[in-house]
């Protein structure tokens, strides 16, 4: 068994070896066992549900996944790879929703995604009982939880699966689930000896940051934030539509092309938004909560928060997002005493007793968590309950204090009203952060030549050519591989993580033409 895997692992996905915990939890599924998996963020646990259903044909594994935009990305990966997915929603026409539904029920889809509103529908039971299910999958399994919180009533209706398909397992997957809500997911989706897989919810490479400012203060230290990694991808977190309008218009005022993301927004603009900070090509999103779910981009080098999160829970799948390459990121949370007002309204707003009584709870726990002078990776381990052996991480403000830069004057400079300035870019090289217990250290990665940016606008139109993201074509992890590696036959691009059976197929000639190219390139000639 150990060989298939590997071998289908690096079929599908390029990959030679696994991430902590993914090889259990897919020998379990193959098993047929009922698990139960937590793992953060970039931890791959899509991974784990998927490359057992790769390896499974002629049966389906149904998806529950709560947003309709993750689960057409993860379709389109997959089939990128080459494993047979497809998504059933509202959003598509009968006829396409009837020739999804006759192919699930002929067994020719190795995944199926639904959301928990879909699988609740009248006649779902039907055409599931005429389809050969090797597994369930609830994604974001946290959501069924009254103790979660992001809580949603759809999910608790999932606990019909184990009554109605009894020889099926069931697999919960979340990245971030207390002790007393893993248990609540055991209960309502009604487990079975489920095999549990709890990863540590230290993140070494992560360095959290958290500082009380003043408005002023607040606009000084962004600015700083985003001088510091001038040439790099960040998410910036608003609390209101109203702040993410006016921190975009903020930046672009202070020279710094930023985009927005939020709810007022159209589906399509959204989705183009995404796609322009996934490609690199504006660095910087300033989104709500909204934005993020289901995030695949490696080398986020900052999370900034302008607010206080509702509750930890929040704060740690947000700023999660930074560093899923496993290298030195930061997680600021620059909050406004006004922020705690903000958050009581809210709580105040609600009608329910036992819901206003959790979200108090919360309130509480992340008051405690910004103005503590504690370990804060500590804090949040032991709120996930976990038992740390170490007190101190020297990987956050309190353990190893303030980064330098923060006292440092910001030197990017303001856009006349009217004037076209370009986006000032400082060159600032970031610091790695210190070590924390059990840290692995990693190499700077080296600059590359222009390779790099050649291949991104390789990537650009060939996605354009596809209509769809780029990142679904190649992420950037396996376009920086590229550019260490610099194969020049198909056999050294088949040993380039992340390159499977199928994308040499697709894309192998074209890539190593391009390599070509730009090695004959006179040093200096633009990207062609």
């Amino acid at each position: 068994m150990p060989s298939s895997i590997l071998s289908a692992l690096h079929q599908y996905w390029g990959y030679s070896s696994f991430r902590p915990l993914q090889e259990q939890v897919v020998n379990s599924l193959l098993a047929g066992r009922d698990a139960c998996v937590v793992m953060p963020t970039g931890g791959g646990k899509s991974l784990c549900y998927q490359l057992p259903a790769a390896m499974t044909p002629g049966r389906t594994a149904i998806v529950v996944s709560p947003l309709i935009a993750l689960m057409q990305d993860q379709t389109a990966q997959l089939e990128q790879m080459g494993v047979p997915a497809a998504v059933l929603n509202s959003s598509q026409t009968a006829a396409e929703q009837f020739a999804i539904l006759h192919n699930t029920k002929a067994g020719k889809y190795r995944l199926l995604y639904l959301s928990p509103e879909r699988l609740a529908r009248a006649d779902a039971l039907t055409w599931l009982r005429e389809t050969p299910i090797s597994y369930f999958v609830i994604d974001e399994a946290h959501c069924i939880s009254e103790w979660g919180h992001e809580f949603r009533p759809e999910y608790r209706q999932l606990h019909s699966l184990r009554k109605q398909f009894p020889d099926r397992p069931i697999a919960a997957f979340t990245a971030s689930a207390t002790r007393q809500v893993r248990q609540d997911i055991v209960e309502q989706l009604q487990l079975r000896d489920a095999d549990k897989y709890i990863a540590s919810f230290q993140r070494h490479n992560l360095r959290y940051h958290v500082k009380q400012c003043d408005p002023k203060s607040q606009r000084e230290l962004l600015l700083k934030a985003v001088e510091q990694y001038a040439d790099s991808n960040l998410i910036i977190y608003a609390p209101t539509i109203t702040r993410v309008e006016e921190t975009v218009a903020f930046l672009k005022h202070s020279g710094i092309a930023a985009i927005g993301y939020h709810a007022r927004m159209n589906s399509a603009e959204r989705r183009k938004n995404q796609e322009r900070w996934m490609s690199d090509e504006v660095r910087v999103l300033v989104g709500t909560i909204a934005f993020g779910l289901g995030i695949n981009k490696a080398a986020v080098r900052a999370v900034i928060h302008l607010s206080l999160p509702k509750s930890i829970e929040q704060y740690y799948q947000e700023a999660g997002r930074a560093g899923r390459d496993g290298e030195p990121a930061d997680c600021l949370l620059l909050w406004q005493k006004r922020d705690v007002g903000l958050l009581t309204y809210f709580v105040e707003q609600l009608t329910d007793p036992a819901e206003k009584a959790r979200a108090w709870q919360r309130y509480h726990i992340i008051r405690n968590f910004v103005e503590s002078k504690s370990c804060r990776h500590r804090q949040i381990c032991v709120h996930f309950g976990e038992t740390p052996k170490w007190s101190t991480c020297n990987g956050c403000d309190v353990c190893s204090g303030e980064p330098s830069w923060f006292a440092a004057p910001p030197v990017i400079k303001r856009k006349a009203a009217g004037s076209k300035v370009p986006d000032v870019k400082p060159k600032v090289t970031p610091q790695p952060a210190p070590r924390a217990p059990g840290a692995v250290s990693r190499p700077v990665p080296v600059q590359d030549d222009g390779l790099r940016e050649h291949l991104r606008e390789w990537r650009w139109s060939i996605s354009n050519e596809l209509g769809m993201p780029a990142y679904i074509v190649m992420h950037d992890t396996t376009l920086d591989e590229l550019c260490k590696v610099r194969p020049s036959t198909l056999a050294e691009l088949r040993r380039v993580s992340g390159f499977g059976d199928r994308k040499v197929e697709k894309y192998g000639s074209q890539i190593l033409a391009e390599l070509k190219n730009f090695e004959s390139k006179p040093r200096g000639a633009g990207v062609g």
